[in-house]
C-alpha cells in the first residue's frame, strides 16, 4: 500500500520498501525549470520588489522566485517572473500555469490545486542592448 503524507515541510511517500521524501526546494526547482522553458518568460524574479524594481534571479537561485505550499489536498504554487516586452502577459501567464501544473503532476504524481503567477517586471531590448 502506498500513501502520501506531509512530514514537516517535505512531501513524503511511503511504500512497502521504505519512504521517499521530496524537499519543497526540489519542487521549487521543478517549477522554476518549467517556467524558464515557457515562451515569454525572461526569468524568475525575487519575491519582493526593491524600490519598485524586480531583481532577476540567475539559474542557480531560480527556486527563490517560487513559493510552494503543500496541503492534504495537493500543492499550491506562487511564481514570481519577469516577462518579455511585447508579449501578451495574460497569455504568457496562462501558458505558464498549464506548463507548471503539467510538469508537477507528471513528476510528483500529486494534484496541483493552484498556480498563481505574479509578474514582477517586463524585460525590454533595444538595438541589442538589454534594459
Amino acid at each position: 500500500m502506498k500513501s502520501k503524507v506531509r512530514t514537516g515541510d517535505a512531501l513524503s511517500s511511503t511504500a512497502s520498501l521504505g519512504r521517499i521524501e521530496v524537499s519543497p526546494r526540489v519542487v521549487a526547482s521543478i517549477v522554476a525549470h518549467a517556467a524558464n522553458e515557457s515562451y515569454g518568460v525572461v526569468g524568475m524574479a525575487a519575491r519582493g520588489l526593491r524600490d519598485g524594481i524586480a531583481e532577476r534571479l540567475n539559474r542557480e537561485n531560480a527556486h527563490r522566485g517560487v513559493q510552494v505550499q503543500v496541503t492534504a489536498q495537493g500543492i499550491v504554487v506562487e511564481l514570481y517572473v519577469i516577462v518579455e516586452y511585447g508579449t501578451r502577459i495574460s497569455e504568457v501567464a496562462h501558458n505558464l500555469m498549464s506548463a507548471v501544473r503539467y510538469h508537477l503532476e507528471k513528476t510528483l504524481g500529486l494534484p496541483v490545486l493552484a498556480v498563481n503567477v505574479n509578474v514582477q517586471g517586463i524585460h525590454m531590448e533595444r538595438n541589442g542592448a538589454r534594459f
